[in-house]
């Protein structure tokens, strides 16, 4: 296909996915959707490849091929709409209720379009259906199996009755779900019309095209780095039934134009709710590596091609039935990235000054990893990667018997080479925006007390991390509170000789939480958190403390500079152990299509 052709259609292609997402958001009824977008719309072929998305959520749109794919085997019919949350069966975790769709051409079914959204309460133990002390599935909410909730275009009213009867606010329930499907409606609308236009032949041959042509991309980055084995070592802060620390052992493979992930040596699976179904430690996986490539890299299956992921079954980052999984989604996610991105760092070279040693490709480690930085430095767009950010998404949950709050909080991203981390933001596998206080205190019986940037928490450096956030909410009538976070122990890392963010903190009335934490709540209670701040980049200048008008932090945590918490090995040995049974990611896209 001619490049400008193939421009043009890739472009119209992600417009529908682009348009499908805003749709959801003006017709959905809660606030977790409407106003923070909790949520992501996705195109994918007819053998489940992800041929489009709009700029979404990371961690629901890694893992959607998965719920495509258990769906394509069921044989949907025109006129279909299939419902499902199962983390066993495509799902993330049971708030996350996935809508898959096939889309036609004529008879023929050319596609899926598949939209995710957060739903604020699918029943469980506690309000908002995140608890922090749940130790199996059934305790989360409502299981869904893939299930038709439209046939043949009609709605199967009594599958929607027992989803919105097993929630504490049926109507919002109702009302998402309808936005959902509207959403899959469209992409059939929109696909249509783009065929009617450029013909279906050549609308299937640009899917197929777009899926090679981000492959090639991403090979090409993938053969620049050098050709070894990177190990990094990090931790989860409990799992909420024990507040111990939690091995997280990746070793990345660079061979040639391809990236192997291998989780030998991670954890088992824990009692507690950290532990993280395989679609999610894919998805995180997918998203380091987009991180390494170019903006104008499509995002797609064929993009991640070169990636093969394997694990351990039963371990934290490939749970099994009955495992609790809620946080896995949420926080063992962010922790997977972020360790993933580490070993990336390494690779690039952007970690220059940290601890580890290079002997990768038989390079000196005065030559992978320079001693010295100026601002005159070449550094290639692959080599430019941030410091850690904040590594948690800062969940908070607040909710009554009629009603629930939901939100993730921003903290500080890393700083890198080009400049200081921004303040504030959602950082890693989550890309939401915050309730405005305006919406929260109007729906639900809250008050926002505080709400600003927590000034001195970035890491000091040549260029400054990332400030957190601090929120102060009071409850204006008994409720329940849950929190999920991290980061509350061990600092976000600075890297080439920045110094670290500062941890987070959790507490009610003054009184510290855990980082996992679920509690009863008297009316007149405020729940404050304070989130960390991103590590720095370089040394940081002598004098103030001041680095590019940003006010760093002294890191405010546990451990010093460098890769902090993280033990880090680097090696050209690309012999890994193979662990008993453990499966290799087989990507959708074969060897023939490459």
């Amino acid at each position: 296909m001619d490049p400008v052709t193939l421009a043009v259609l890739s472009s119209a292609v992600g417009g529908i996915a682009q348009e499908m997402g805003t749709l959801l958001v003006r017709s959905a009824y809660s606030s977790n959707i409407k106003e923070r977008r909790d949520c992501s719309a996705a195109l994918f072929d007819a053998r489940g490849r992800m041929i489009a998305q709009a700029a979404h959520v990371p961690v629901h749109l890694g893992a959607m091929y998965e719920s495509v794919r258990v769906v394509a085997e069921r044989g949907p019919e025109p006129g279909d709409v299939w419902v499902l949350n199962d983390p066993f069966s495509g799902g993330n975790h049971l708030p996350d209720v996935t809508l898959v769709s096939p889309l036609l051409l004529g008879d023929e079914v050319v596609g899926y379009a598949a939209t995710r959204a957060h739903h604020s309460d699918m029943g469980g133990m506690r309000p908002g259906s995140m608890p922090a002390d749940s130790t199996e599935i059934f305790a989360e909410g409502l299981i869904i199996p893939p299930i038709r909730l439209v046939r043949a275009g009609q709605w199967q009213t009594d599958v929607l009755d027992l989803i919105c009867a097993n929630s504490r606010t049926p109507d919002l329930r109702r009302g998402d779900l309808r936005a959902q499907a509207a959403a899959a409606g469209l992409a059939q609308t929109r696909l249509t019309e783009l065929s009617h236009r450029h013909g279906g032949s050549v609308v299937l041959e640009s899917f197929a095209e777009v899926l090679r042509y981000g492959e090639r991309r991403s090979r090409a980055v993938i053969a620049s780095l050098p050709d070894g084995v990177y190990r990094v070592e990090s931790e989860l802060e409990g799992d909420g039934v024990d507040d111990r620390d939690i091995a997280l052992r990746v070793a990345v493979v660079i061979a040639g134009d391809s990236m192997t992930v291998d989780f030998s040596g991670t954890s088992p699976a824990v009692r507690g709710n950290v532990n993280c179904p395989r679609a999610v430690t894919r998805s995180a996986c997918c998203f380091a590596l987009r991180v390494l490539l170019p903006e104008d890299v499509p995002t797609g299956d064929g993009t991640y091609a070169p990636l093969t992921v394997v694990t351990e079954p039963g371990s934290l980052v490939d749970a099994r039935r009955p495992s609790a999984v809620v946080a896995g989604n949420v926080e063992t996610s962010q922790r997977i990235a972020d360790t993933v991105l580490a070993a990336l760092r390494l690779a690039t070279g952007a970690d220059a000054g940290s601890a580890g040693t290079s002997d990768a490709a038989g390079a000196s480690e005065s030559e992978a990893l320079p001693a010295a930085i100026s601002e005159t430095v070449a550094l290639s767009e692959a080599a430019v990667l941030p410091a850690p950010g904040q590594g948690t998404m800062n969940n908070l949950v607040i909710g009554g018997a009629t009603w629930t709050y939901y939100e993730t909080l921003g903290g500080g991203q890393g700083a890198s080479a080009r400049g200081p981390g921004p303040s504030g933001v959602h950082v890693g596998m989550t890309n939401t925006l915050n309730t405005p206080i305006e919406a929260l205190e109007l729906e639900y019986p809250l008050r926002v007390e505080r709400y600003e940037l927590a000034d001195g928490t970035g890491g000091r450096g040549r260029h400054a991390g990332g400030a957190g956030l601090v929120r102060s909410v009071r409850v204006l009538e008994p409720a329940t509170l849950s929190v999920l976070s991290d980061r509350r122990r061990h600092a976000p890392g600075g890297i080439a000789g920045g110094e670290p963010g500062a941890v987070g903190h959790n507490d009610v009335d003054g009184v510290p939480l855990p980082p996992k934490a679920s509690r009863q709540l008297p009316a007149g209670a405020v729940v404050t958190l304070r989130t960390p701040g991103g590590g720095g980049w370089g040394p940081p200048p002598s004098g103030d403390g001041t680095a590019d008008g940003v006010a760093g932090g002294s890191g405010g945590g546990v451990g010093g500079g460098g890769v902090t918490g993280h033990v880090v090995t680097k090696s050209d040995d690309t012999d890994l152990d193979e662990a008993d049974g453990a499966p290799v990611d087989e990507h959708p896209l074969p060897a023939d299509e490459v």
